[in-house]
């Protein structure tokens, strides 16, 4: 039996996710993709984990592509069986946060599975790029779609069409990253942010995720309307009595979610 690709653990409400590929650098081959998909499902469906951590290892988060796998692939290969679509449409139907943990580089399709996360923490020493240009294509996972809503045009457009990668700090800059940290404190950083957000409750994180994924989508208009329906939607949630008569209370006291 061969070696799984990704080492799966838990700390308290927090899944996390560990990219294990280090001779190849985390390269997204078809099985890592597969069984890296299938914990984000299995995290997304357990009622007791409230937030996700990815994460790669101290070598980095991920090179990219595998470029041996790739090589192989024709247009028709490619285009019949929608080449890294899964990899999107995947991050996509996850309803809880994940938070990517960057330590080193995130190239190619490691940096567009970054952006796939919803929250990046990034170590002083991570360096992201756009590559594909230097090997005759284009980014594939969407990286000419998410950089673009991420840092602005113009910095997108050097970055893919140079392929020069850019730092943790200039990446914090340009609002790619949340926050940058050096390495030895960067995944208890991210761990406890990530138990933050899964000590809320559930339903209402998923609805304030959602809102704000969709406003990359939406016009103002639309996405005001989302936004309201979905806070309405909050009131007949029992978390939300529960949160308004725990600061009502006197003395104030935690609220207890039962997320529902």
């Amino acid at each position: 039996m061969s070696e799984s690709t990704i080492i799966i653990e838990h700390s308290e409400r927090v899944g996390i996710i560990k990219l294990n590929r280090p001779k190849a650098y985390n390269a997204l081959s078809g099985k890592l993709i597969n069984e890296l998909l299938e914990a984000l499902r299995s995290f997304d469906r357990d009622s007791s984990i409230g937030a996700i951590i990815l994460t790669g290892n101290d070598k980095g988060f991920c090179a990219g592509a595998d470029i041996k796998e790739q090589s192989e692939l024709s247009f028709v290969n490619a285009y019949n069986q929608d080449y890294l679509k899964n990899l999107n449409d995947g991050f996509l139907a996850v309803h809880k946060p994940v938070i990517g943990v960057i330590n080193g580089i995130a190239l190619g399709g490691g940096c567009e599975l970054a952006m796939m996360c919803d929250i990046l923490y990034a170590a002083e020493t991570a360096t992201f790029g756009q590559p594909e240009i230097t090997l005759g294509t284009i980014p594939g996972a969407g990286g000419t779609q998410r950089l673009i809503r991420a840092i602005g045009k113009s910095k997108a457009m050097h970055m893919i069409l140079t392929g020069e990668m850019i730092s943790a700090k200039e990446a914090e800059a340009v609002g790619l990253v949340a926050k940058v940290l050096p390495s030895g404190e960067l995944f208890s950083a991210a761990l406890k942010t990530a138990g933050k957000i899964a000590s809320f409750s559930a339903p209402v994180v998923a609805m304030a995720k959602e809102a704000v994924n969709e406003a990359e989508e939406l016009g103002l208009r639309s996405g005001l309307h989302l936004e309201s329906r979905l806070y309405h939607a909050t009131f007949g949630l029992e978390d939300h009595a529960e949160g308004f008569q725990a600061f009502l209370a006197k003395p104030k006291r935690a609220p207890q979610w039962k997320h529902s």
